[in-house]
């Protein structure tokens, strides 16, 4: 390991003087970029991955140097890789940086992954705020590219962070508008009533009465077979046992008073 290390090292310094120097019969960005490509994988056989982090950011450089915007937002993917090990902040900065270079040369699908890559490094440390922030971007950038499906898995996660966060609202919206879209495809429409239930369940969150009465009616317009369904069946328990509880409390309440 401390071999790859020197090794690195060593062409790490090469890059460095490369670059310091005058490229009389070759262009110096990229003899350096060559050197800092071989030193990061170096450090990444070596396990250093805070230096090759640091050195596929210095790579990025390079290819900026060269208008290589392409090869420049990889070198920061890599750079992020390298980071997801040891610090997330140090991840999400180098895939912004690939998401901000492959939007400026038309790659939205690209731009895409990695608003998606960022969002769930965002959820793994449970920072849900910039997770939805992030996948909403993702979705965005999905739905110009009209890849749906990826744009709804985005979308969902979106609505299951929103209803965590006790917005419900937001993720009512999501719902519904991922349910109709879903009846309105014969590959997905079977799976409209679970987007329904979701956005049942955070009617009944809501502990408004007349939302949910008004959702079940709804929810039947959208989908005249949702009655039939165990889905609905659910929700309709659920809200008869909501005002099953808010009629003994309110008895409750009133014993306390006399």
């Amino acid at each position: 390991m401390s071999n790859y290390v020197e090794q690195a090292q060593e062409l790490e310094k090469k890059a460095e003087k490369k670059l310091t120097g005058w490229g009389f019969l070759s262009n110096k960005h990229e003899d350096a970029a060559d050197l800092y490509d071989k030193a990061a994988n170096y450090y990444k056989l070596a396990k250093s991955w805070d230096q090759a982090g640091a050195t596929y950011q210095k790579l990025a450089s390079c290819h900026l140097k060269l208008d290589s915007k392409h090869e420049a937002a990889n070198a920061y993917t890599e750079a992020g890789h390298a980071y997801k090990k040891t610090s997330t902040k140090d991840a999400t900065s180098c895939l912004q940086q690939s998401v901000n270079c492959f939007l400026e040369i038309g790659r939205l699908s690209m731009a895409a992954r990695y608003c998606k890559e960022i969002a769930e490094i965002y959820e793994g440390d449970q920072n849900l705020e910039q997770a939805i922030l992030w996948y909403e971007k993702a979705a965005d950038l999905f739905q110009s590219e009209e890849v749906s499906t990826s744009a709804n898995q985005c979308r969902q996660k979106i609505a299951q962070y929103a209803a965590q966060l006790e917005q419900y609202p937001k993720a009512i919206e999501i719902y519904e508008d991922i349910a109709r879209h879903s009846l309105n495809n014969n590959l997905l429409k079977y799976g409209a009533k679970g987007h329904l239930l979701n956005a049942g369940i955070c009617h009944l969150c809501k502990g408004d009465s007349v939302s949910i009465t008004n959702a079940l009616d709804k929810y039947q317009d959208m989908d005249p077979t949702f009655t039939g369904t165990r889905e609905h069946r659910l929700l309709s328990v659920r809200y008869l046992l909501c005002r099953l509880l808010s009629l003994l409390y309110l008895q409750f309440i009133c014993h306390l008073q006399t």
